[in-house]
């Protein structure tokens, strides 16, 4: 079944991994595997639930992820025997007990031994829940399937504290809280000290690349609120730079709305001469751009950035990711895995 979304083209690759592109401007397609049961009527269900989050401008990157998780979900659902629409309780307690198991004693072919931890963490577990969670309330709401079996409405808690809302006395507001839900610890980042940032920012053999770094450590921004920079969003006076939410041409996203963020003094000297000793003439809105490659003066894209943090690796030996910045503005130490695919220079 092939799901059709937006202006890029993507699968999903039958055997799992990641996504493949299928094209350039075509169309945004995911294929969502049913296990081969065409009578269950998986594939309208999905098709139609995908449509919606795509229309309501959901992330696609979350829209991605909804992708896999109903295949994972319908490929259960085949080999179960089992049909999307007359899901139980204790169903969804197998589903969670399939996801723990590898790939290949889900097929019944390999007995799995008992061991402390599966296939899925507790925290992916979670997120899938999650996803058919939110297909089933979609389909209630249009009057199909057995309605949100894996959710229950309970009682708030109560404001603690003298203060009191206006309407206290008709008591706290209902919550939806899962029935079905993994016990999931919370891991503490490990992040990267000022030498070893130092040392990353001094492998960088361009001032593109230096300056990307320097303003996702120094501005605490996210890779797509930086891809999505623009020339007219940077005052050197004020030294703010401005992310805006709006639609790219590289697929960068700003989640956080809009903001000015201030930046120091050496990020606008970083920034100027940037445009002085490698931008030049170049006509274009954007401020990181591919220089070097067959298309110069077009937006990078998140690959590009996955291809230089793959390359300051091995010339550093320093093993980091850049979902950086939370808090502490420094890059975690975790591990950042690249998609699949060969290293390009831009």
């Amino acid at each position: 079944m092939i799901l059709r979304h937006g202006p890029v083209t993507f699968g999903v690759r039958d055997g799992g991994g990641g996504p493949c592109p299928a094209g350039g401007d075509a169309v945004w397609r995911r294929r969502v595997v049913d296990g081969g049961r065409r009578g269950l009527g998986a594939g309208r269900a999905a098709e139609s639930f995908l449509s919606h989050l795509h229309a309501t401008e959901r992330s696609p990157n979350t829209v991605k992820a909804y992708a896999h998780d109903r295949r994972d979900f319908f490929e259960f659902l085949g080999q179960a025997g089992l049909c999307w629409e007359s899901l139980t309780l204790e169903d969804a307690g197998r589903f969670v007990a399939w996801l723990r198991l590898p790939p290949p004693a889900r097929l019944d072919k390999v007995t799995a031994l008992p061991g402390p931890a599966g296939h899925c963490s507790a925290v992916t577990v979670n997120r899938k829940l999650s996803a058919v969670s939110a297909f089933y309330q979609f389909h209630h709401r249009h009057g199909h399937g057995p309605g949100d079996v894996l959710t229950e409405w309970r009682p708030g808690r109560l404001r603690s504290g003298s203060w009191q809302p206006l309407l206290a006395h008709l008591g706290p507001r209902a919550e939806r809280a899962p029935l079905v839900r993994l016990r999931a610890g919370r891991a503490i980042p490990v992040t990267l000290d000022e030498g070893q940032i130092t040392a990353v920012l001094d492998a960088c053999e361009h001032l593109r690349d230096r300056l990307l770094l320097t303003l996702m450590a120094e501005a605490r921004l996210r890779i797509g609120e930086v891809l999505g920079v623009r020339h007219e969003g940077i005052d050197a006076a004020a030294r703010l730079v401005s992310v805006v939410q709006r639609a790219n041409g590289n697929g960068a996203r700003a989640k956080s709305g809009h903001r000015q963020v201030p930046v120091p003094a050496r990020v606008i000297r970083l920034y100027s001469d940037y445009l002085h000793a490698e931008y030049g003439d170049l006509d274009c809105d954007y401020v990181f751009v591919s220089l070097w490659s067959g298309q110069p003066s077009r937006p990078l894209a998140y690959r590009t950035f996955y291809d230089l943090v793959t390359r300051l690796r091995e010339r550093t030996g320093i093993e980091f990711g850049l979902h950086a910045a939370d808090r502490c503005g420094r890059w975690c130490a975790s591990a950042c895995r690249p998609p699949r695919g060969r290293t390009r220079t831009a």
